[in-house]
């Protein structure tokens, strides 16, 4: 079952697995995973141990975040 969560304008939107989010608790982007009972399970872009967020506190990325988690996987795949 894929949550509903909010976009950066407030519009509600269903990430699938593979799409980057911010968990607000902690402002860390993380893919999603899957959903695992009511939690979006994330993992860090450039890999790591997942971690568990109430979809209610999962929201996608602004652009800028996006692109910086983007930069850190490709730094990462060139040993920067």
């Amino acid at each position: 079952m894929t949550v509903p969560i909010p976009d950066a304008d407030g519009h509600a939107v269903s990430p699938d697995a593979g799409a980057l989010v911010v968990d607000r608790r902690s402002g860390k982007v993380g893919v999603v995973m899957r959903h695992v009972g009511t939690y979006v399970q994330l993992r860090p872009p450039r890999g790591g141990r997942e971690w568990d967020v109430p979809p209610e506190d999962v929201r996608m990325p602004t652009p800028t975040e996006e692109l910086s988690a983007k930069v850190a996987v490709a730094n990462r795949r060139w040993g920067r």
